[in-house]
């Protein structure tokens, strides 16, 4: 990982950058500085609007896609593999304006991945979020079910 990636802060700079999140309008807001949690917008624009007006379900889900994976990682420490496994969105409600997204991450959560990869097993663990409209209401539902283990020989 390069030294830019290896903070939070520079890891929201980069996507900053990145092209999928700016051409898509996606903004990450925050990301704690122990990984904890993050924070992600969505404005609605020209590029990234369906045929009804409303948001891209692909900009949705992509504005939810790295954000476990990146925070477990981080939190775990490079003796961890962490793979994204499976994903799904359930539409809700149609998303019209700016959305927002969080994502947090326990200790206890942490732990309980240590413990289940500590004898060198897998870990396939879920996590959910939800992108939220400025009202409140929920425009989906994402959940991630990630893959951890322990490095071999570690």
């Amino acid at each position: 990982m390069s030294n830019l990636l290896a903070t939070p802060r520079g890891l929201r700079r980069a996507l900053a950058w990145w092209p999928p999140y700016r051409c898509a309008g996606i903004k990450v807001v925050h990301i704690a500085d122990d990984w904890s949690s993050a924070r992600v917008r969505l404005r609605l624009g020209r590029l990234n609007r369906n045929y009804f007006g409303t948001h891209f379900g692909g900009s949705l889900y992509s504005m939810s896609d790295p954000f476990w994976v990146l925070l477990l990682v981080n939190r775990l420490g490079g003796d961890y593999l962490v793979w994204d496994k499976t994903g799904e969105i359930e539409f809700v409600s149609p998303g019209r304006g700016v959305v927002h997204t969080e994502f947090t991450i326990a200790e206890d959560q942490v732990e309980e991945i240590r413990a289940a990869t500590a004898d060198g097993s897998k870990a396939l663990p879920w996590f959910e979020s939800t992108v939220t409209a400025a009202d409140g209401s929920v425009v989906a539902r994402v959940r991630k079910q990630l893959y951890v283990r322990r490095k071999r020989g570690r």
